[in-house]
């Protein structure tokens, strides 16, 4: 592995560690905590795709005339990401992204879908994502997490990108989390099988052969630039930072509700 891979990796492990260990998961014991914490991971779920297509749009030619863009090994490993990404398989053999199926297990579980839903008909009918972020009344934290991804993305920096979609973006999915969704699941498989099919598909694919190609991607973008280099690793900080931000989120409107549920 490059030394400068393994250097933003120890600088980045304390924040990972952070969100392995976050409180959110442990408070995570029934449905109706399932559903809140989707109802705040899903906008996560639908700005990796946009920054996947920042990356895919700045290493590939993506206009015509057709011409050859960049590195050709570069655009191999983003073509096959967004392919894994965009055009993965269900629990039933149909075509789907890695959000679709996410939607699906919200659907599923009997999480609200709708806020996400109007955010995706705004942006569709050619609102500005302010506007549609404002229109849909998607939650602060929600908003706060989507700004920064694509404060990131318009930077236009594919080293920037990359190192987002490479370290900041992984959710590093604690056992703990998935023991009790195999427990929902074994109890409750018509509401948690779709979700328990995501989680697994996505260790099996974005946890393992993606995360061997996004470090292969950002160690060619950033290659000798000592500069793009220590970018890089400011901007995985603050991604995963972001993915804290969320996840207190999610732990504060689960607690929140089981305090209502008591009183």
């Amino acid at each position: 592995m490059h030394p400068k891979i393994s250097k933003i990796q120890e600088s980045i492990a304390p924040l990972r560690q952070q969100i392995i260990n976050h409180k959110v998961y442990t408070e995570i014991s029934e449905l109706e905590d399932l559903r809140i914490f989707m109802e705040h991971h899903i906008y996560a779920v639908w700005d990796f795709m946009s920054l996947l297509k920042a990356l895919q749009v700045n290493l590939t030619c993506t206009t015509l005339p057709w011409v050859p863009v960049g590195d050709a090994v570069t655009r191999q490993l983003i073509n096959e990401i967004v392919a894994g990404e965009e055009a993965d398989v269900d629990a039933h053999g149909n075509v789907k992204s890695h959000f679709e199926l996410y939607l699906d297990a919200m659907a599923q579980c009997g999480a609200d879908v709708s806020t996400i839903n109007k955010l995706l008909i705004s942006l569709n009918n050619g609102r500005s994502l302010e506007m549609a972020l404002e229109l849909a009344q998607v939650p602060a934290a929600g908003q706060a997490f989507i700004n920064s991804t694509f404060e990131t993305i318009n930077s236009n920096q594919a080293h920037l990108q990359a190192a987002s979609f490479t370290f900041g973006r992984e959710d590093l999915i604690p056992n703990m989390f998935l023991s009790m969704v195999n427990d929902l699941n074994s109890t409750q498989p018509e509401q948690v099988s779709d979700f328990k099919y995501y989680l697994e598909r996505h260790i099996e694919v974005d946890g393992d052969h993606h995360s061997h190609l996004a470090l292969s991607m950002t160690e060619k973008l950033c290659s000798a630039d000592e500069a793009f280099w220590l970018e890089a690793e400011e901007t995985a900080k603050q991604a995963l930072q972001q993915r804290i931000n969320l996840w207190d989120a999610a732990y504060a409107a689960i607690v929140k509700n089981k305090a209502v549920l008591v009183s």
